[in-house]
Formats: C-alpha cells, structure tokens, sequence
C-alpha cells in the first residue's frame, strides 16, 4: 500500500466554494463530506484518512494537535498519521447520534453519561469542546461511545450545544411517548432552526 501522504496527495479537489472532489486513488473510498474536508476509508484497513479542503488545510494542523492531545482517552480516536493536509484516524464501525435517530435504534442515558465523560476528560487536558452535534459522535458495534472532528476543541468561546442535546434527550426522548425514530428531514430542519437560534432549548 502507498504512504499515507501518497493517498493524500491522489485526492483532487477543485479549488473553488463548491470544493468538488475530482479524483483519489483506488484504494480510498469515499464515506462523508463535512464543512472542512472528506472522509475516506482506506481499503483493507480499519483506518479512515480525512483529507481538507484547499481553503481548509490549516484545520489539518489543529485538528491533529487536539487528537494527540486526547490520545490517552479511550473515547476519541488513535491518530496515527497527518500532514499538510490530511489526517489519518481509526475508522469507527457503528452508528452516529444522527443515524440511530433516524434508524431508532435506542439512545440510551448510559450513552449520554459516557458523553458527558469524554467531554469532561478532554476539558482536564486544557480543552474546551465546541461544536458536538448529532453527526460527530458515534456508538459503536460494541456500544461504546467515540467523539470525532474535534478541530473546534481550543475554541475560546463558550459552547452551549451538548448541553441543548442533552436537555432535549431529558426533556423529550428520554420519554416513553416520544418517537424513537426520526426522520431525517426533521432532524435537518431542527438542526437549521437551531442554527438561527430561533428555537432555543
């Protein structure tokens, strides 16, 4: 297999706002596109690389110092490679929040307890997490929470989103008559009326 830096550098993206993904090696399959980057699995590997966008590629730097500074907490992934612009991370088999909404597949108040650990192991190592949203944390195929994209982990700023999450699962999920299964077009919409702080929680 090529070096990691030798996939990354297969991965052609246009240089304009649409940030088009042209071209990657054979071995990389593509598995998301977020604000900043794409996400790949790499073949035969348990590994996913996250190559950035060209207006982007300083994240790559950041994010990479927040995962070697998490590297001993068991809930945010290993890093084993970055570079100008790309990271390389395990890749997590299991479902994000976001998914098991809309497949109702149950989240349960241990999840949110393990959550709330993570968070609060990352914040004794000098971090301030920012941005959890549905589509960065994962429960695994063995149940097990995992916290990804954490590049707006040294944010200054006070970030009041997990604990919205969290007041709507106890206000709301956690109720036995409150639907399991979400349809996505819901969540998004939710998500961008969020956004424009015109439904606070």
């Amino acid at each position: 297999m090529q070096q990691y830096s030798e996939l990354a550098q297969s991965v052609k993206i246009s240089h304009d706002k649409n940030n088009t993904l042209l071209d990657a090696d054979h071995s990389l399959s593509l598995i998301g596109k977020g604000r900043s980057a794409y996400v790949f699995r790499i073949h035969s590997t348990n590994k996913a690389m996250k190559v950035f966008f060209p207006n982007h590629t300083h994240t790559a730097k950041v994010e990479a110092e927040i995962y070697q500074t998490v590297q001993s907490i068991e809930y945010y992934p290993t890093l084993y490679d970055a570079g100008e612009n790309y990271l390389v991370i395990d890749h997590i088999e299991g479902n994000t929040l976001f998914e098991c909404l809309t497949l109702g597949i149950p989240i349960t108040e241990e999840n949110i307890k393990e959550i709330d650990h993570a968070l609060q192991l990352a914040r004794k190592e000098g971090l301030n997490p920012s941005d959890i949203h549905l589509r960065n944390i994962f429960i695994t195929s063995e149940k097990k929470v995992k916290i990804i994209d954490v590049a707006r982990f040294k944010q200054v700023k006070s970030c009041s989103q997990w604990q919205d999450l969290k007041s709507a699962f106890h206000l709301f999920y956690s109720k036995s008559f409150f639907p399991k299964k979400i349809p996505s077009f819901i969540l998004n919409s939710i998500a961008a009326i969020y956004k424009k702080r015109f439904f606070p929680i």
